[in-house]
Parts: structure tokens; C-alpha cells; sequence
């Protein structure tokens, strides 16, 4: 399972089989995202994460069959590779077919968005799918895949929960069972308040990472609070999501945090 203070580096996959943006064929995105994930290893990363960010506009709480299982084979070939803990998110709200792909491809958590709670989001209202997803993981036998649940999610209003802050939120997945916490800004690359990751960290027995926004520049700040860092645009070329990631970035990143450990 993940080391403490884990360095998790995102693996964006390519658009995937029959998304609006798709120009890949499943090998073609397979080798991509092999690519990446040596990246990543070579430059010391601690664990990896899978999402099909690409696969704009998102379905609502789905995906589709050739969606399930390309990201499955990639999935599967990343954790073969590297060996390393493999984690995965399927947008948006996919995330029984997430723990699906896990189970099939030996990866060790998901990571979950609207497990406690419901919010608005770009693709509509997401719905709380703890229950529905815990007694799926449990029906197809893959208690060894850990469940990370986003709580006020970035790119999401909250106005419907606007009575239930972060903190309680958090005590919500708790009790419903969450494996760990995830807690995010506002958007892809914005930082989480370090005041929102100490509260929660303080109201919870449970790991606490960070989501979104960490940069060579607060990684220490975030490390002194949270249990993991999950980490995509800052690791980007040019700090731009889309692109594969820039190895002399996470291996400036990941040698600051070695030095502070």
C-alpha cells in the first residue's frame, strides 16, 4: 500500500475508445501511458494514478464497456511495469466501474468522488454512492482496494451543502467508512488551503491528502500536514496537465521531498 507521505503522480490517459477527443487506438494509449509511468519511476515517484481527464464532456456516474476495458489493460500494464501502488479515477462519478478496473487489474485504491453527500457538478447533480459502492467492493471480493473519497470536490458547486462544511463532510466519509480523505481547491491545479487539510486532518482518523495545487514551491508545507500528495499539472511540461510529465520536474520535486524525509 502507499508509503507515508506518499508523492502520487498522475497519468492522465490519452482520450479514450469512443470519447468525442479520441484519436488513439487502445495500444496507442497503452504505450502512452507506459511511457509515462517510466517517467515517473525513473524520477523516484512514490505511487501512480490513472484518470481519463480526456474524455471530455464526461458521463454522468458512467462510462462505457471499451472505456472499462481500455483503462483496464493500461491499468494493468502500469502496475506491471512499475510495480509500484496503482491507483484509479474514472470521470466523472464512475466509480464502481473504477473499482471494477481496480480489482481486475490489481490496483490498490480508487479514488471516489461523491461518496458522501451530493453536489453539483459540470456533467449534473452527483449523488452520494458510498453504500452502493462498499457493498459492490465487498459482492466482488476487492476489500484490498482502498477507497480515497474526495470531499468538496473542486469543480463542483456546494451551494446544496452549503449547511455541511468541510469539516463535518469529512466525519461523513469517515463514518460512512472511507478509506481516506482527499481535499482539493476549486479546480485542476488550484491549491487546497492548508487551513482546510489541518482541520480535517485534526477531525479524522484517517489518512489526508492534498488533491490539487501542490508545487515544488508549497510541497513542504503541504507534507508538515497531509499524509500524501496527489500530484498532476505541477508535473506536466510547461505545468500544463494535457502534456506527459516533465522528468527533470518531478525529479527536482521528488529530491526536495526526499531531502526533507
Amino acid at each position: 500500500m502507499l508509503s507515508p507521505k506518499a508523492i502520487i503522480g498522475m497519468i492522465h490517459l490519452a482520450a479514450l475508445p469512443g470519447t468525442p477527443k479520441n484519436t488513439f487506438s487502445p495500444s496507442q494509449i497503452i504505450d502512452q501511458a507506459l511511457q509515462e509511468a517510466e517517467t515517473y519511476q525513473r524520477a523516484g515517484i512514490d505511487a501512480i494514478g490513472l484518470e481519463n481527464m480526456h474524455d471530455l464532456p464526461y458521463l454522468k456516474g458512467q462510462v462505457g464497456p471499451e472505456v472499462i476495458a481500455t483503462a483496464c489493460l493500461a491499468a494493468y500494464e502500469v502496475k506491471r511495469l512499475t510495480g509500484l501502488p496503482c491507483g484509479l479515477q474514472l470521470l466523472a462519478g464512475a466509480n464502481q466501474a473504477a473499482m471494477a478496473v481496480a480489482f481486475a487489474a490489481n490496483l490498490d485504491f480508487i479514488r471516489a468522488e461523491g461518496y458522501v453527500f451530493a453536489h453539483v457538478a459540470d456533467e449534473g447533480i452527483i449523488e452520494a454512492s458510498a453504500g452502493e459502492l462498499l457493498r459492490y467492493r465487498r459482492h466482488i471480493g476487492a476489500e484490498n482496494v482502498a477507497v480515497f473519497s474526495d470531499i468538496k470536490k473542486k469543480h463542483s458547486a456546494h451551494a446544496i451543502t452549503a449547511d455541511v462544511d468541510l469539516v463535518e463532510t469529512a466525519k461523513a466519509a469517515a463514518f460512512f467508512l472511507s478509506d481516506g480523505l482527499i481535499v482539493t481547491g476549486t479546480a485542476t491545479g488550484e491549491p487546497a488551503s492548508l487551513d482546510d487539510v489541518k482541520q480535517v486532518k485534526e477531525a479524522v482518523d484517517l489518512p489526508v491528502m492534498v488533491g490539487s495545487g501542490v508545487t515544488v514551491d508549497n510541497v513542504l508545507d503541504y507534507l508538515a500536514i497531509a499524509d500524501g500528495l496527489i500530484v498532476g499539472t505541477y508535473f506536466k511540461q510547461g505545468g500544463d496537465w494535457r502534456e506527459a510529465p516533465d522528468y527533470e520536474r518531478v525529479m527536482r520535486f521528488m529530491e526536495k521531498v526526499r531531502e526533507e524525509k
